[in-house]
């Protein structure tokens, strides 16, 4: 039997059709099975028309606090998984990610496995891996803390002018490392290795090495090469001062926060870890060709007739 008072979190993307349409799905299949429902204010906003028929849902924040949300059920790809994480960041809600569009590398499952994964998040038939996280600090030129935030891929400092260059300054644990003009700075997880810091010449970290990516855009100059450095480590970009334009941060492509000349963004590993609801064991390695159809064709390894490696795209994220 299921506790009434389970309360778990729905979030979707309420903008495409199927999407709106696993979600009454999924707030059903919930109540069927005696537990609470919860939408975020924004979603129940969106999402209230289309599921006006399954009567009330509660709302987060004003009818159950992020503390009591069991688990967030997510519809949709990254961006929404993204957004899920940081409505529960407050709390111990763990995120299981049912990727609804595309390649989806944080999503556990795909779309045709939606009602086998909630009949297991009501049986609690789910293991929790967590990831790391980044703690952001901006910091003015008089060494004040104007802003601080967090990230689960990645923070970038970026030039808010096209025409321009952004000069910056690396530091490493206190000590300056190089300084030169670029189109921006990524600093990512091992999570976040697959997305910005991927598309920007970073390298692929696997989820079990704890470990910060450094990798500049664009930079002009002989030592700007991917860096990757330890968790207990803490990274500082700098806006210098000589800078013609500013500069502005992004975390996770969803906060940001201008950055004047004498800005200092500082990154370090947080405190708190981002929790992850998994449902099938799976290696990175396949997960790797799976989502990104790596040619494997001709492989004999040991155990190449008990475990081929499918080339189409598969159950897990990353």
């Amino acid at each position: 039997m299921t506790h009434p008072e389970r309360s778990i979190l729905v979030v979707a993307h309420a903008h495409r059709d199927e999407t709106v349409d696993a979600a009454r799905r999924v707030i059903a299949a919930l109540r069927e099975a005696g537990a609470r429902a919860v939408l975020a204010p924004e979603d129940v906003a969106e999402l209230g028309p289309s599921i006006a028929d399954l009567g009330e849902v509660a709302t987060l924040g004003a009818d159950v606090p992020v503390e009591e949300v069991e688990l967030a059920i997510v519809l949709g790809g990254d961006g929404t998984i993204l957004r899920a994480a940081e409505l529960v960041r407050e709390g111990t809600a763990p995120v299981l990610g049912i990727n609804m569009g595309h390649v989806g590398f944080l999503a556990e499952i795909e779309r045709d496995d939606m009602d086998d994964a909630v009949r297991r998040v009501i049986d609690r038939d789910y293991r929790v891996e967590e990831r790391m996280a980044l703690h952001v600090r901006v910091k003015d030129d008089a060494d004040h803390v104007v802003y601080e935030t967090w990230a689960l891929n990645e923070a970038t400092v970026e030039k808010a002018s096209r025409e321009r260059l952004l000069e910056v300054v690396i530091e490493v644990d206190g000590r300056p490392l190089s300084s030169f003009g670029c189109d921006g700075m990524v600093v990512s997880t091992p999570t976040g290795s697959t997305a910005y810091n991927f598309s920007a010449g970073g390298p692929v970290i696997w989820p079990t090495v704890e470990a910060i990516s450094v990798v500049p855009l664009s930079a002009h100059a002989l030592f700007a090469k991917p860096l990757v450095v330890g968790p207990e480590h803490t990274v500082a970009i700098e806006v210098l001062r000589r800078n013609q334009g500013t500069g502005v941060l992004w975390c996770d492509g969803r906060r940001s926060h201008d950055l004047p000349r004498g800005a200092r963004v500082v990154v370090r590993r947080s405190d708190r870890p981002v929790r992850l609801a998994r449902l099938h064991p799976a290696a990175f390695t396949d997960r790797l060709v799976r989502k990104f159809r790596l040619p494997v064709e001709g492989w004999r390894g040991p155990s190449a007739l008990t475990a081929p490696v499918r080339t189409a795209p598969g159950e897990s994220g990353l």
